[in-house]
């Protein structure tokens, strides 16, 4: 009997309680260590802080002998040492559905936009989730309408697809966005401003997406005031809610500003938990994350619906070689490069089409097409070599044939894919259009 009533006991003692709880041993600027978890936290997991401002609530980060290494996911005022840890049992997830559209989220899916709780859909959706299988993947799907004429004829978008932007500050790469948003067909549209101003939300909302881009639209946002934990967390958030239309069966586009803030908030958290800064201050980590991140994008398994993915890089100083653009390069299927040059002429959007790639090119265009885009882009490559050389006079006119062309041809090229903020333009429309450019000449 007693050795019965041990064996109980012992049973009792190894099951998982209902709440853990911890205590706060340290707090290191934005890092609070937290002991007395040992055995139970995970990295990944979440726990509440008590303080004299009210509950605070944080990630674990990080384990160090039986130290768990926590940040928070707001402003941690009133934490002091002694104070009380509460884990988390299980994995934070959030439940969107049909209900979210039109609403504005932070980071763990919180409405921010004054209008109420949200309806919560039926399934539970891990905000950390992996990539399908990619075995199990569909392909990148058909060619679709963007309303930008420079990226249709020269860049083109297909359903599934990862793009690039790439752009120093201050060359139009939120206009650019903006006309994405509202003009790229698709069936739901999840919008990620991670680290944004925060006074540029409201203008993004009301101005640029209106009320029927908004109808069809989740947007996640973290402004630049938030902690780095939250930013990371939007990001992420913005991935999952993508997800679970996308397992809906429908076309989503995710558009993500800025992938670059992203992993400036994951080098935060490295630096915060004694990771070594490995390039240019940015942690291993950070280049861990990136293809985690970017790689939920894309089609998803066969017979379901894709997210075609939209991702904004801020190159820090014009330098596209700069790390964390360069491994963004590397993970999408394409890139747009915006040149600040090109803006100071007054061309928008500002978009390099030499500089440019769509890595669905030239499958995704008819021969006819592709044979356009070609000569159009042999002679603005031409131009861009010999503008300069007329403009000083060093050449004169009628010495080449085909110089003497790409001077006639190139400002009407370039003229047709500069586009105002609410001017849409149609592909076929915009073919069309440049067919009639590059026509030759009848005597």
């Amino acid at each position: 009997m007693h050795t019965g009533l041990s064996q109980v006991a012992r049973a009792i003692r190894h099951l998982p309680p209902d709440t853990l709880y911890g205590r706060v041993v340290a707090v290191q600027g934005a890092l609070i260590e937290v002991e007395g978890l040992h055995g139970a936290a995970s990295i990944g997991a979440h726990v509440r802080l008590d303080s004299d401002d009210g509950a605070v609530d944080a990630e674990i980060t990080g384990l160090d002998r039986g130290i768990a290494h926590c940040l928070p996911f707001s402003e941690p005022r009133g934490i002091a040492t002694g104070m009380r840890a509460t884990l988390s049992i299980g994995q934070d997830c959030i439940r969107p559905g049909p209900g979210w559209l039109g609403r504005m989220v932070d980071g763990l899916g919180r409405p921010i936009d004054g209008r109420g709780p949200l309806a919560p859909g039926d399934q539970r959706r891990p905000m950390r989730a992996d990539p399908p299988p990619a075995a199990e993947r569909a392909r990148v799907g058909s060619r679709i309408d963007t309303g930008v004429r420079a990226l249709d004829l020269f860049a083109p978008l297909c359903i599934g697809q990862r793009l690039g932007l790439f752009a120093g500050s201050g060359v139009g790469k939120s206009v650019l966005l903006s006309m994405l948003a509202r003009w790229t067909q698709c069936d739901v549209a999840v919008i990620g401003l991670i680290g944004e101003r925060g006074r540029e939300v409201q203008e993004f909302v009301e101005d640029d997406l209106g009320p029927q881009g908004l109808a069809r639209s989740v947007l996640v946002v973290a402004t630049s005031d938030a902690p780095a934990l939250m930013r990371r967390q939007a990001a992420w958030t913005t991935l999952a809610v993508a997800e679970h239309f996308r397992d809906q069966g429908l076309h989503v586009l995710c558009l993500m500003d800025s992938v670059t803030r992203f992993a400036m908030a994951q080098r935060e958290i490295g630096l915060a938990n004694g990771e070594p800064p490995a390039s240019r201050g940015f942690t291993p980590s950070v280049f861990a994350e990136l293809p985690r991140l970017l790689e939920r994008a894309g089609p998803g398994a066969q017979g379901a619906g894709s997210i075609t993915g939209l991702f904004t890089v801020l190159v820090d100083g014009g330098d596209h070689d700069e790390p964390v653009a360069d491994a963004v390069r590397g993970i999408l299927d394409g890139h747009v490069v915006l040149s600040r040059a090109i803006a100071e002429q007054g061309r928008y959007p500002a978009i390099d089409i030499l500089k440019s790639v769509s890595r669905t090119l030239p499958h995704c265009l008819s021969g006819a097409q592709n044979a356009l885009r070609m000569e159009a882009r042999s002679i603005l490559s031409l131009f861009g070599d010999m503008e300069e050389m007329a403009r000083l006079g060093a050449y004169r006119a009628g010495s080449n044939a085909d110089v003497d062309r790409a001077m006639r041809i190139a400002p009407q090229i370039e003229a047709l894919i500069s586009q105002g903020k609410d001017d849409r333009g149609l592909s076929d429309g915009a073919f069309a259009d440049l067919a009639d450019i590059l026509a030759p000449v009848q005597p």
